[in-house]
């Protein structure tokens, strides 16, 4: 295993207004921090298993999982063996038949070109010793010909979803099976209609969603917001928004990845604006969400 990644505050508490329940308030728990190991950070999970355990991508370069300490320093990593990176842009914890899994989403399309996403399963380790794993790789394609996504989710009925990215189409909603076999090329299901049209601007594009572990949240992310749905409408179709967080304030140079921790506290992560930059990370407690 390499060397544990020290990492150097930047940033201090902020409140962010939240604009659809009048008084809500998110703020900034402690600071925001730099990770030079995730340079180009592109998705973010809490574990299941380690409590105060984050797992973390690189949207290119080697097939690594991070492991983040509660600190935020780099605590280990996974190497998954017979997988390669394509555009890896979400990373989510959810039930499998080793218990607790790990997802890895090869689902980035800028041109929306690809005749298929792959999926990477791999069960959850307790330990993050910088061993090597070997993953399951399953296959999908969309029922409306190829999509450009970033943000991947496992839902409160267990199953994973997609999120496209609102660049080359209206922002949809992609349901895989329930059950899923190693190798194996599925079809998904889109869920309801698209919501409106193509996102007005790069930063209004999707990046990123998670669900909250007591399932009754799904938080989608851009590089601006957090937009908060009602887990069970939103899985039924419904687009419409309990509240939206704005997160301006935060001038990290390009928001990406966003997970709920255990105590339903948000951590959104970010790519550190260059090859080398450091990447970001910051943790946020949302009053309404409790």
């Amino acid at each position: 295993m390499r060397h544990r990644d020290h990492i150097g505050f930047v940033i201090a508490s902020v409140v962010f207004a939240c604009a659809a329940e009048a008084g809500a308030q998110c703020r900034v728990d402690g600071d925001v921090i730099r990770v030079p190991r995730l340079s180009e950070a592109s998705g973010i999970t809490a574990s299941r298993r380690v409590p105060d355990r984050l797992w973390a991508i690189n949207d290119s370069g080697e097939p690594v999982i991070y492991a983040l300490s509660s600190k935020g320093m780099v605590a280990g990593e996974i190497r998954l063996t017979g997988a390669k990176v394509e555009d890896w842009e979400a990373v989510a914890v959810g039930p499998c038949p080793d218990g607790s899994c790990l997802y890895v989403g090869d689902i980035g399309d800028n041109g929306a070109r690809r005749a298929r996403i792959t999926i990477y399963r791999v069960p959850e380790p307790a330990d993050a010793n910088g061993g090597s794993a070997r993953s399951d790789v399953f296959f999908a394609t969309y029922p409306d010909g190829p999509q450009d996504a970033e943000a991947m989710l496992t839902g409160p009925d267990g199953r994973l979803y997609v999120v496209t990215k609102g660049e080359t189409g209206a922002v949809a909603l992609y349901r895989f099976p329930r059950e899923l076999e190693p190798g194996s090329s599925v079809q998904l299901e889109r869920v309801g209609k698209p919501r409106g049209t193509t996102a007005s601007t790069r930063r209004d594009r999707i990046t990123d969603a998670a669900a909250s572990p007591d399932g009754n949240w799904i938080v989608l992310r851009t590089s601006r917001s957090l937009t908060f749905h009602r887990a069970k409408e939103l899985i039924a179709g419904n687009w419409k928004p309990a509240q939206v967080v704005d997160l301006a304030q935060l001038h990290d140079p390009q928001g990406e990845g966003v997970t709920f921790a255990a105590d339903n506290s948000i951590v959104v992560a970010g790519e550190g604006g260059g090859k080398s930059a450091a990447g970001t990370l910051a943790r946020l407690s949302c009053t309404s969400l409790r």
